[in-house]
């Protein structure tokens, strides 16, 4: 979960102050979610690369809330524009998402083929929580103080209409590592293999762009997880903690998170994990988040480090890292967010 993994898709990254102008615009429900020609289909900045900085956000929408909110996810990409312009050096970008109770609330119509709630795990030993979630955003840029002005004005718009059920302000620490001392994400795939891991493609064309975003918050118990030897450390991981490098360790948390599809193909997803943490109470942990074409590779994923599988128990890590919340969301295509202000 924590260390990195490949899946298929369309698209490719887009600078978010490169859209305007380029987006598709449309007027009703039906421009929103018909097919449109390739290249038009503009995703989120998903596929954008790490920043230094994040802060992520999960709200649920008040009853009645639901025209404010439609009318902030419809201005985004300007709002993204504004308080980004005076630093264009900054990487000012934001990711939102709606999870499935919510969606019918806000768009009605169509929806995403394969949304909804995420599913608990409960297995003997380890726990995978299901909790409340309408709305996500991650926002990231290469300041602190631009994550803050775009979260700050986002609160700010939506105070009346939804509840902030989870913020979360996270960091890259050293050398892309997390509060455990790994490397994180070094099997993301690249270019347009990302895209073919984190957007949907042809096979649901009316959110053809679109991508699924599997949310967790995991906390970490360091002082149990220091008191081990690097060597212990780096069998529970599957790498070695110096250099990175892959390592023979059957049942490991690489092991288990390897998904392999019915052709022998290891299954990639998109990861944007990052640590965060509170040193003087005593917190620190890994905000995961999981870009996909489809929730049933990053569920399979789960369900393997919580139940366990063929020849393997629950992932080993997670004697150190316990989950604490746990969240699905549908993030449309930015073409489908913008026609919101046509409409």
């Amino acid at each position: 979960m924590f260390a990195g993994n490949r899946v298929r898709g369309v698209g490719r990254a887009v600078p978010e102050g490169e859209r305007a102008g380029r987006a598709v615009r449309a007027k009703g429900w039906e421009a929103m979610t018909s097919p449109l020609p390739s290249g038009e289909t503009l995703p989120q900045p998903v596929l954008n690369p790490p920043a230094s900085v994040a802060v992520f956000l999960v709200a649920t929408i008040e009853p009645g809330g639901e025209g404010a909110v439609r009318e902030v996810l419809g201005s985004l990409a300007g709002l993204v524009r504004s308080v980004g312009f005076p630093s264009p050096d900054g990487g000012l970008g934001c990711v939102a998402g709606a999870g499935s109770q919510a969606w019918g609330r806000l768009f009605g119509g169509p929806r995403p083929a394969e949304l909804h709630p995420f599913r608990e795990l409960a297995g003997p030993r380890h726990h995978a929580p299901s909790t409340p979630g309408d709305l996500f955003f991650h926002i990231r840029a290469a300041r602190t103080d631009l994550c803050f002005a775009l979260a700050a004005e986002l609160v700010r718009r939506l105070r009346c209409a939804v509840t902030v059920r989870d913020e979360t302000q996270a960091f890259s620490y050293f050398d892309s590592r997390n509060l455990l001392g790994f490397v994180d994400g070094t099997e993301n795939p690249v270019g347009q293999a990302a895209a073919d891991a984190a957007l949907v493609g042809e096979e649901d064309p009316g959110f053809r762009g679109g991508s699924y975003a599997l949310v967790q918050k995991y906390l970490h118990d360091v002082d149990a997880w220091d008191a081990l030897a690097v060597e212990a450390q780096e069998k529970i991981i599957g790498r070695s903690k110096l250099t990175n490098l892959e390592l023979d360790a059957p049942g490991s948390h690489k092991d288990v998170n390897t998904v392999l599809g019915p052709d022998g193909a290891e299954q990639k997803i998109l990861r944007s994990a990052m640590p965060f943490g509170r040193p003087g109470h005593g917190e620190f942990g890994t905000y995961f988040v999981a870009y996909a074409r489809t929730p049933g590779i990053p569920e399979t994923m789960l369900r393997k480090m919580f139940l366990g599988g063929p020849g393997s128990g629950p992932d080993p890590l997670l004697d150190y890292s316990r989950a604490v919340t746990g969240s699905l969301f549908f993030v449309p295509p930015a073409g489908f967010l913008e026609a919101l202000s046509d409409s």
